[in-house]
């Protein structure tokens, strides 16, 4: 069978390329080896966030009584929550489905593996068929890093050691659960299982969580993860794991942390390995695939997309670099920019950034004016966050008076921290912004309060 693009993975890149492709009149395959949606749809993204607010509603009434909400006998099911998840992701996955059909999408349920280069175009094996391509998107994404740590990998086969994947199903709740790495995964699985009573534990190497994510809202989070009940080990390297849990070394003393699971959460990794990719000779680096801004690989007509990229593994990231290379395919010059990405921290409270943290500006000698003010200058925030100590920081250029960075601690962060990066996008300085009318009264209000607050 031939078609005029063949893309491998289903994830967010893979399928809206496809969609997109499919609605623009190209023949379509599209070759998933697992499920439609990808990680993101399966065993990340939706999954987490569906777990997270059931988690979210817990708090609210548990700790709702400086709200003079009063519950009594208040129990979380963790059973029905996954079967809650379940259904979220089972609907989504249908969705998918429906729009590959819509849009011609010829759908193969099988392992992708690329065959080379032949006359009538890219070959790659898809199970028992045999497909051939006149252009070649991979979307194959990431799975998660497995580090040579003693024990993790007879932890993993036993189920004592679970990655997102594992753990997302995990219908027992354990009483102790002790987490490695304190990334994104990691704190909101982290926070999740704390709600709902579990003694969670998070060990880091570095000297801070969340990696690149602004230290000082960082902080504040860190402490509120504490208060209600997460413990933090840092600069904490981890030298084995055992059937009693995990063992690490901490200012040059051995010390174990006793745990029921262990979530292993220490990042991602491209998949590209047994791909096939060599046969083409895709150039390939630290097992991602080198792409342009143009989403182009160093071999014509063979594009790369999402995670498999590894330029900035999110889920959203992935739908605008299929986009890209589907534009550029179709022969519509368009171009992939990364400066204006935003990111979430979907803990309770969220933390959504957007451009440069201080310190990433530092490193990169950029000069810039710092505008920081606490969520309390938003009346909607004062009204629904009794006690919270949300923040507020804005980047500016000062020469241009442009965005270069914003980041923010609060409830609804992830909805609201997009006005600014269109604003960063368009390339709208702070006088224009000005001009902008913001509802009120809302949380977002802060970013207007913001801008007028920087030449004060």
């Amino acid at each position: 069978m031939t078609f005029d693009l063949i893309i491998l993975g289903g994830g967010p890149a893979g399928y809206l390329a496809a969609e997109r492709a499919g609605h623009a009149g190209l023949t379509v395959a599209l070759v998933e080896e697992r499920s439609l949606g990808g990680v993101c749809l399966n065993e990340g993204c939706i999954p987490t966030k569906t777990l997270l607010y059931s988690a979210k509603l817990y708090d609210g009434v548990r700790y709702g009584d400086k709200y003079g909400v009063k519950a009594e006998g208040l129990t979380i099911d963790h059973a029905a929550v996954l079967r809650r998840k379940d259904k979220v992701v089972k609907v989504l996955v249908a969705g998918v489905k429906a729009q590959m059909k819509a849009n011609n999408v010829q759908v193969f349920m099988a392992r992708g593996v690329v065959k080379g280069k032949d006359a009538q175009g890219f070959a790659v094996q898809a199970g028992g068929e045999l497909l051939h391509g006149s252009r070649l998107l991979i979307a194959t994404g990431s799975s998660a890093a497995v580090p040579p740590i003693d024990g993790v990998q007879e932890g993993l086969d036993s189920g004592f050691v679970l990655t997102n994947r594992e753990i997302l199903d995990l219908a027992e709740q354990p009483r102790r659960l002790c987490v490695i790495g304190g990334g994104v995964i990691g704190l909101e699985l982290a926070s999740y299982f704390n709600s709902i009573g579990t003694e969670v534990s998070v060990v880091e190497m570095l000297d801070h969580i969340a990696g690149e994510t602004d230290q000082d809202l960082v902080a504040l989070l860190k402490a509120d993860l504490e208060k209600k009940g997460i413990r933090f080990e840092l600069n904490a390297r981890v030298t084995a794991v055992t059937p009693q849990g995990v063992r690490y070394e901490q200012a040059g003393e051995d010390k174990l942390i006793e745990a029921d699971k262990v979530l292993l959460s220490i990042g991602r990794r491209a998949n590209t390995r047994d791909l096939g990719l060599d046969s083409l000779n895709v150039q390939v680096e630290r097992g991602a695939v080198i792409t342009d801004d143009r989403m182009r690989t160093n071999v014509p007509d063979v594009y790369a997309a999402g995670d498999v990229n590894g330029r900035s593994m999110l889920a959203h990231t992935a739908y605008r670099e299929a986009e890209v290379a589907v534009n550029n395919i179709l022969g519509h010059d368009d171009i992939m920019r990364y400066e204006a990405i935003p990111a979430v921290l979907y803990t309770n409270p969220e933390i959504a950034s957007v451009g440069e943290t201080e310190a990433t500006a530092d490193r990169r000698n950029l000069p810039y004016r710092k505008v920081q003010l606490p969520m309390k200058f938003s009346g909607r925030y004062q009204a629904e966050n009794e006690g919270g100590r949300g923040i507020m920081k804005l980047l500016v250029d000062p020469q241009t008076e442009r965005i270069l960075g914003a980041h923010l601690l609060s409830n609804y962060a992830s909805e609201f921290i997009v006005l600014v990066s269109t604003f960063m996008e368009a390339g709208l300085t702070l006088a224009q912004i000005k001009k902008i009318v913001f509802p009120h009264p809302t949380v977002s209000e802060i970013i207007r309060e913001a801008v007028f607050q920087y030449q004060e």
